[in-house]
């Protein structure tokens, strides 16, 4: 069995170059395209890989919901993931994939898994305004950038709050506390990929006061605090008069968020601004990792007390 330190090695050796492991899968016939499409997660969120079990249906489950499973003592929700999309297995859902997400398990089932891929960064684009319907975070180009072979990366974020949504992610002005006082003209730059986390960010910024600048990729981040800077020196001013934190998604099209936080702390320009990790991948491994590359904070998406509470004490510190 891996230990924490094992995991974390892991990890360094493919976030220090901007890579990742993706996991393929199916899901079965896309019937307005006639064929059945390739889809991906990261591996880093998949607990294990195991045949469907024997599933209890729940009386009054939402759509999608196909019921629980029992693994070794833990009751996990199996999503039917086909059904959200829209395919329809030609063989049936034969695998679960157990996940980990934001603080949760869950189990989605699929019709096949094909295989898992180490790619760049790079080669994930942004879905956003390319005709995705929401459920879609970015479009990975399996063999290079000329590559006619293409997987669907899920916002399972979102596919996880509409089917089974939650109290615990609405905005409560009283219990995040009184807003915030930054320092005049400083704003929060922000970066997340999934557009319901970027709602839910901004609606928590807003309820703390925080003004702030929103990005969808790491690299738009990046390219964002460049011309921040520059705008600044022209100014006579520095970057820190302009930005007060930098809070950060990790899993982003183009470049990561472990990209992001190591070109911020290497630049001797931005190494002060604090960066704040908001992602979906947790545990302690993740956690050690984010704080090996610089990171000043690390929360879990996404209960909107915790992120202020984290928010808060870096602009402290």
């Amino acid at each position: 069995m891996q230990t924490i330190q094992q995991e974390i090695d892991e990890r360094t050796r493919l976030t220090s170059s901007n890579k990742l492991e993706l996991l393929l899968f199916r899901l079965g016939h896309d019937p307005q395209l006639g064929r059945s499409e390739l889809f991906g997660i990261n591996v880093f969120k998949v607990r294990e890989i195991i045949p469907m079990p024997a599933i209890t249906a729940v009386a009054g489950s939402p759509p999608h919901m196909m019921g629980v499973v029992d693994l070794r003592g833990q009751i996990l929700p199996v999503i039917n993931l086909a059904g959200v999309a829209g395919c329809t297995p030609q063989s049936g859902l034969n695998i679960l994939l157990i996940t980990e997400y934001a603080r949760t398990t869950q189990a989605f089932a699929v019709e096949s898994v094909e295989d898992i891929v180490r790619l760049d960064w790079r080669q994930v684009l942004s879905a956003e305004g390319n005709a995705s319907s929401g459920m879609v975070t970015s479009i990975a180009r399996l063999d290079g950038e000329n590559s006619d072979r293409l997987a669907q990366v899920l916002d399972v974020e979102t596919i996880l709050r509409e089917v089974m949504p939650s109290n615990e992610l609405a905005i409560n002005p009283e219990t995040i506390g009184p807003k915030v006082n930054m320092k005049p003209g400083t704003i929060i730059l922000a970066a997340d990929d999934s557009l319901i986390a970027r709602t839910m960010i901004e609606e928590g910024l807003a309820a703390m006061g925080l003004p702030y600048i929103m990005c969808k990729t790491g690299k738009e981040a990046w390219e964002e605090l460049q011309a921040i800077a520059i705008k600044a020196q022209t100014e006579g001013k520095t970057v820190q008069d302009r930005v007060a934190l930098v809070l950060t998604d990790l899993e982003m099209p183009e470049m990561d968020g472990f990209t992001l936080t190591r070109n911020i702390k290497q630049d001797p320009r931005f190494s002060s601004i604090p960066v704040v990790i908001h992602s979906s991948l947790t545990g302690a491994a993740n956690e050690a990792h984010v704080r090996k590359i610089g990171a000043d904070g690390y929360v879990a998406k996404f209960v909107a007390e915790d992120l202020a509470l984290a928010l808060r004490q870096a602009l402290a510190a």
